[in-house]
C-alpha cells in the first residue's frame, strides 16, 4: 500500500489500542472538538492523541452545543475515574500533588482571578483542595541596607536593650510557604465560599556563623475568608470579588522580640485581561495597652494595601503598595515589586525589591531596602 494512502485509525481503534497501551494522561487543557462516538471514561483515558482523548470526553460527558466552546481540563476529567486513596498517607499525597498540577499557570477558560478563587461556577473545584495561595519562593540571596540590631516598639517591655542587641549579617535568606483550601462552597445559593489560608516567611541568618546561623525572624499568618463573587464594570475594569477576611498574623517569640496583630480586612479584586489588581483596607483589632507588643503598628505597616499584577508572555510582575492614610510624622508605608521570570521548566527565577517600613513583623517600624534574587515554584496566579 502506497503511504500516500495511508488513512489515520478511527477514534473507535484508537480508544481500543489505548486501552492496552497504558499511555499516561496529561493535565493540559486543549479546545474540544465536536465527536458523536460514544465512549466509556476509562477508554478516553488511555487514548493517545490529545486531541481525540478530549473528543472522547466530549462524547462521554455529552456536551452541549452551548458548552463546547468551553475549555475543560482533562486533569479534572481523569480524576472523576481515579480511585479514592484507602489510606491517611495516600489522601495527603493525593493533596499535595495537586498544589502542583493546580499551580498557578493562566488557564485559557478562567480569568486571573477565576483560577485564583474559583469565581465562575466553570471554575468550581470543590472543598478541601489544597492550593496555592500567596507566592511561596526561596532567596538564597537577601540583603538590605539597614539591619536592625535593636528592635524597639512604643511598649518599652518590647523593646531590645543593648545589652540584648543582635550580631546580624546584612546578607541573609528569605523563604515563603502559603497553601490556602475552600472549606465550604456556594453557603448562599450559588455564591458565597469560605477559605482557610496560611502563609509562613522567614528570615535566616544562614550566613552569620558567628552567631550559629539562627532564623532572624519568621512570620506565621493564618487567615479564613468569606468570598463573593461579583460581577460590575469600573473604570474599565471588571470588579469580580467581595471578600471579608479574619487575619491573625504573628512572630511566635517572647518578649522583647514579640509582635503581633489581629486584622478585619476587605478584599476587593478587580482584573481585565492579564491584569489584576487587589484592594485590601483593614481594621485592627485592638488590644489592651499593657499586652499590646507594638501599638503603634497601623501607623506604620498601614491601615490598607493595594497589590496590582500583570502577566507578560511568561513573566509576572506584581506591585504591592501600603500606607498608614496618615500625613505628618505618621505618614509611613512601603512599596514591594516582584518578578518572576521562567529558568527551566516548572523552575522560575525571582526577584524582590522592597523599600519601607514593616518588611516583616520585627521591622515593623524600622525603614530599610531590602534585594532578594532565588527561585519561585508558584506565583500569585
Amino acid at each position: 500500500m502506497a503511504l500516500n494512502s495511508y488513512k489515520r485509525p478511527t477514534l473507535q481503534l484508537s480508544i481500543l489500542l489505548g486501552c492496552f497501551s497504558g499511555a499516561p494522561v496529561y493535565a493540559e487543557e486543549i479546545q474540544i472538538p465536536s465527536s458523536p462516538m460514544p465512549a466509556t471514561a476509562e477508554a478516553c483515558a488511555a487514548v493517545e492523541s490529545n486531541t481525540e482523548r478530549l473528543s472522547c470526553y466530549d462524547a462521554v460527558f455529552k456536551l452541549s452545543e452551548a458548552e463546547k466552546p468551553l475549555l475543560v481540563s482533562e486533569r479534572l476529567a481523569a480524576a472523576e475515574i481515579a480511585p479514592e486513596p484507602d489510606n491517611l498517607k495516600a489522601k495527603i499525597e493525593q493533596r499535595v500533588s495537586n498544589v502542583i498540577s493546580e499551580g498557578s499557570q493562566l488557564k485559557p477558560n478562567q480569568s486571573l482571578l477565576d483560577g485564583r478563587w474559583e469565581l465562575s461556577p466553570e471554575s468550581k473545584l470543590g472543598t478541601w483542595n489544597i492550593r496555592a495561595y500567596q507566592p511561596v519562593y526561596l532567596m538564597p540571596g537577601f540583603w538590605t541596607t539597614d539591619k536592625n540590631e535593636r528592635p524597639k516598639s512604643e511598649n518599652p517591655n518590647n523593646t531590645v536593650t543593648q545589652e540584648q542587641q543582635q550580631n546580624l549579617t546584612s546578607m541573609e535568606a528569605k523563604f515563603q510557604l502559603s497553601l490556602k483550601t475552600k472549606a465550604v462552597e456556594n453557603l448562599f445559593g450559588d455564591n458565597g465560599d469560605i477559605w482557610l489560608g496560611y502563609t509562613q516567611s522567614s528570615r535566616w541568618q544562614v550566613y552569620n556563623s558567628d552567631e550559629s546561623r539562627p532564623f532572624r525572624e519568621t512570620n506565621y499568618e493564618p487567615e479564613a475568608s468569606l468570598v463573593f463573587r461579583t460581577n460590575y464594570d469600573i473604570l474599565g475594569l471588571d470588579w469580580r470579588m467581595l471578600g471579608l477576611t479574619f487575619n491573625h498574623q504573628s512572630n511566635g517569640r517572647s518578649d522583647p522580640l514579640s509582635r503581633s496583630w489581629n486584622r478585619v480586612m476587605l478584599n476587593l479584586g478587580f482584573e481585565k485581561n492579564n491584569f489584576a489588581l487587589m484592594l485590601r483596607p483593614w481594621y485592627r483589632i485592638e488590644e489592651d495597652a499593657n499586652d499590646d507588643n507594638n501599638p503603634d503598628i497601623k501607623n506604620y505597616i498601614g491601615r490598607g494595601d493595594l497589590t496590582a499584577f500583570y502577566r507578560w508572555k511568561e513573566h509576572d510582575f506584581s506591585l504591592m503598595l501600603r500606607h498608614s492614610l496618615k500625613g505628618g510624622d505618621d505618614s509611613h508605608g512601603a512599596a514591594q515589586f516582584d518578578w518572576s521570570f521562567p529558568i527551566s521548566g516548572r523552575l522560575r527565577g525571582h526577584f524582590q525589591l522592597f523599600d519601607g517600613y514593616g518588611e516583616s513583623l520585627i521591622d515593623y517600624n524600622h525603614r530599610a531596602t531590602y534585594v532578594g534574587l532565588g527561585v519561585s515554584l508558584m506565583n500569585w496566579f
